[in-house]
């Protein structure tokens, strides 16, 4: 095999949403106010009952099915999440539990923040390239609110819970590009997740100011590195970090042709569970063909990203 390819996608929600009006009854804010600043709606919020490891394992069961896949099917479990209260067993190991895995998959999380799930992706296809794994389960995971602070009227609009999953394995035509990552390690301070019990705080105005300025021509090097050109592009699959970040980043990339994804409107910021949950309703609907060419590109936490073109299952 030279290459993998992602066959299928699943996603999950928590059933309880809040609502801009929800909010406004507890802070400063209102609903034309957030929709103005970060083009949010709703997002979906979980209970005790619905740790990160519950989230990504709902996401997991669903992309399996939709592969027609079993768990023992699957040597490689990776979970991207910055959310997990817990250290050990990780989140991965305890999703193939849950799972039932008699197959002993090798399982890891990674921390990238926003960019985990592109992070993740990249890492199952090397691993599968370098013949260390044949199938992998790629989840995106994050319980967002459980960090948030209600009292912060500028982060506590943008958060949601959520995980979405990839099935990938290996393929004799590479469906999943050369991914393109960094960081800017100096500028980590501006999103942070931290304190004892952990608390998100952002500097937006350098977030916006950095992701506008800089990420459009990393997303058309992620092209560059795929062989398509932006104008290739089926689908733009962006973090959901803000309406207001998504839009004219897509526009700049010049993806003319692309179905931009803005799954951001109906479920706020979930940071790792943001891109593959947002595929995910794309292909469910029907939105992007199979085997067309689409970008994911994540960005923010550490100020990491990561972005590679796949072609959509």
């Amino acid at each position: 095999m030279t290459g993998s390819r992602v066959v299928a996608l699943g996603h999950y929600q928590p059933a309880r949403v809040l609502t801009n009006e929800d909010l406004a009854a507890v802070v400063d804010t209102n609903d034309e106010w957030i929709r103005s600043r970060v083009g949010i709606k709703t997002r979906h919020i979980a209970g005790p009952e619905e740790p990160v490891d519950e989230l990504a394992f709902q996401a997991a069961g669903k992309a399996l099915a939709n592969a027609g896949l079993s768990p023992d099917d699957i040597d490689l479990v990776l979970v991207a999440t910055s959310t997990a209260i817990d250290r050990s067993p990780n989140m991965a190991a305890r999703v193939a539990a849950k799972l039932g895995m008699r197959s002993a998959p090798a399982v890891m999380d990674l921390n990238v923040v926003c960019s985990g799930f592109t992070h993740a992706l990249a890492t199952a296809d090397h691993a599968i390239r370098a013949g260390s794994a044949t199938r992998a389960l790629v989840i995106g995971s994050d319980k967002m609110t459980e960090i948030t602070d209600w009292t912060d009227r500028t982060t506590c609009v943008l958060t949601g819970d959520g995980a979405g999953a990839a099935v990938v394995e290996a393929s004799d035509e590479p469906g999943i590009g050369p991914v393109l990552w960094g960081s800017v390690p100096e500028m980590g301070h501006v999103v942070r997740i931290e304190g004892s019990p952990p608390v998100f705080a952002q500097e937006g105005q350098s977030v916006y100011r950095w992701t506008i300025s800089q990420l459009p021509a990393l997303a058309r090097k992620a092209c560059e590195k795929a062989g398509v050109t932006p104008e290739e592009l089926a689908g733009v699959v962006l973090h959901q970090a803000n309406l207001r970040i998504i839009e004219p980043l897509a526009s700049k990339i010049g993806a003319v042709n692309a179905v931009v994804a803005r799954d951001v409107v109906d479920s706020g910021n979930t940071s790792a569970g943001s891109i593959p949950m947002a595929l995910s309703k794309l292909v469910e609907r029907g939105e992007i063909p199979s085997g067309a060419p689409v970008l994911l590109f994540g960005f923010g936490g550490n100020l990491s990203y990561a972005g590679q073109v796949i072609r959509c299952p």
